[in-house]
C-alpha cells in the first residue's frame, strides 16, 4: 500500500499549482476554500441510516443504468467526486485505484465514483486514471441532489476556472455547474447509508484507511453468529 495518503498528496501537488497559478488566482480559490469550510455541511444531506434511493446514471459508454443495476445485492462504496478536471479529484480516485479496491475486492464490497460530467469526461477520467471500478454519470445531480450534497463554484472561483481555460458548465452533462461536494457513502447490501463523509472543502478527501476501517466494520457486523 502506498504509504503517501491524499492528504500528502494534495499538500505536495499544491505547492506546484500555486506557484504556477499565481498568488492572485491562489488567493481566490483559498477564499473559496475558506467560504467552504465556514458555511459547514449542507443540513439536509445524507446521514448514517438513510436508505440511499435508486438513480438514473449513464455509463461512459453513455449507455443507460442505475444504482441498483451496478451495484447489484453486495454492500458498496460510492465515491462522489466533481469531475475529471478536478486535479484533487484525480488524486483521490488513482489513490483509491490502487490502495482501496485491492482491500475491498477481498472482502467482496464494490467500489462505485459517480460525477455530474458528460460521458466523455467520465470515459477521460476512467482511462486516464485506468481504473477498474465502475464510473459513471449522474446528469443533473439527480443522485447527489436526493443525497443533498449539491452545491456550485463561487462566482470568483469560475471566473478563475475560466482564466485557467476552463468551465465547469462545460463538463458537467445538464450545462450547469452544479457539482457535488466530494462525498463517500458506504451502504450495506439493502442499500442503507452505514458510513458518510461529506467533504465541504474540495481540497480534502476520505482517506483509504479510514473507509477500509468502515468497511471492515459492516463487513463484520454482518456477518452470521456461529
Amino acid at each position: 500500500m502506498s504509504t503517501a495518503t491524499i492528504a500528502e498528496q494534495v499538500a505536495e501537488f499544491n505547492v506546484g499549482f500555486e506557484k504556477q497559478i499565481g498568488p492572485e488566482l491562489s488567493a481566490d480559490f483559498s477564499e473559496e476554500q475558506a467560504n467552504l469550510r465556514s458555511a459547514g455541511h449542507p443540513q439536509d444531506a445524507v446521514s448514517v441510516g438513510d436508505a440511499v434511493p435508486d438513480a438514473d446514471l449513464l455509463t461512459a459508454e453513455s449507455e443507460s443504468t442505475t444504482l441498483q443495476a451496478v451495484r447489484g445485492t453486495r454492500p458498496a462504496v460510492l465515491v462522489f467526486y466533481r469531475g475529471a478536471w478536478c486535479p484533487y479529484c484525480n488524486i483521490a480516485l488513482r489513490t483509491y485505484q490502487r490502495d482501496l479496491v485491492p482491500a475491498l475486492d477481498e472482502l467482496g464490497v464494490g467500489l462505485i465514483a459517480i460525477s455530474p460530467q458528460t460521458p466523455d469526461g467520465t470515459r477521460a477520467i476512467a482511462e486516464g486514471a485506468q481504473l477498474s471500478f465502475p464510473v459513471l454519470s449522474d446528469p443533473s445531480n439527480e443522485l447527489a441532489k436526493k443525497l443533498g450534497i449539491v452545491t456550485e463554484p463561487s462566482a470568483k472561483a469560475r471566473l478563475a476556472h475560466t482564466a485557467l481555460g476552463f468551465d465547469v458548465a462545460d463538463s458537467n452533462a445538464d450545462g450547469t455547474a452544479d457539482i457535488p461536494f466530494p462525498s463517500v457513502v458506504i451502504l450495506d447490501e439493502d442499500g442503507v447509508a452505514r458510513w458518510v463523509d461529506i467533504h465541504v472543502d474540495y481540497t480534502t478527501r476520505s482517506e483509504v484507511d479510514d473507509i477500509i476501517t468502515a468497511v471492515r466494520a459492516l463487513v463484520v457486523e454482518s456477518e452470521p453468529a456461529a
